[in-house]
């Protein structure tokens, strides 16, 4: 079994920084790709950045330019640095990893969800 844990999130004011980070352990031989999501009140879970195991990323058009998606691959762990942040980047923020575990095949999971929140 494997568990993500985020840590980070809180309240803000616009314009803003937080930086988020998912540490994942339990019973891991590798992890393959690792994201973040959110998800506003009333809004589906949108993707936010991913990040591959050679370190390429990718971006939502919303965060471009003010979200940095990294890992640490030794510590099985992935950040999220945000800044310039916008009263409509409020949602809970979501971690997930695609893990190959000991003795098994691939499988993806979630964290717990961290809240954040831009308000003045």
């Amino acid at each position: 079994q494997v568990q993500l844990v985020e840590t980070g999130g809180g309240l803000v004011q616009p314009g803003g920084s937080l930086r988020l980070s998912c540490a994942a352990s339990g019973s891991i031989f590798s992890i393959n790709a690792m994201g973040w999501y959110r998800q506003a009140p009333g809004k589906q879970r949108e993707l936010v950045a991913h990040i591959t195991s050679d370190g390429s990323s990718n971006y939502a058009d919303f965060v471009k330019g003010r979200f940095t998606i990294s890992r640490d691959n030794a510590k099985n762990t992935a950040y999220l640095q945000m800044n310039s942040l916008k009263p409509e980047d409020t949602a809970v923020y979501y971690c997930d990893a695609f893990v190959k575990e000991y003795g098994l095949g691939y499988s993806n999971y979630w964290g717990q969800g961290t809240q954040v929140t831009v308000s003045s």
